[in-house]
């Protein structure tokens, strides 16, 4: 069983749909702007999503 992908994945913020919806939830705002915000901080870690968000 591989743990590294399991770390990796915890992390950042994919494209996928379901993803975006989790994290626009989780900040209480909309996948749109969490789409914007990846494109802002020029990354997917999470922790700079979260960051361009507030």
């Amino acid at each position: 069983m591989a743990t590294r992908g399991t770390k990796v994945e915890r992390h950042s913020v994919s494209e996928q749909p379901h993803e975006l919806k989790y994290e626009a939830k989780k900040t209480g705002t909309t996948p749109k702007k969490v789409e914007d915000a990846k494109k802002a901080a020029g990354s997917n870690q999470r922790s700079a999503v979260e960051k361009k968000i507030k």
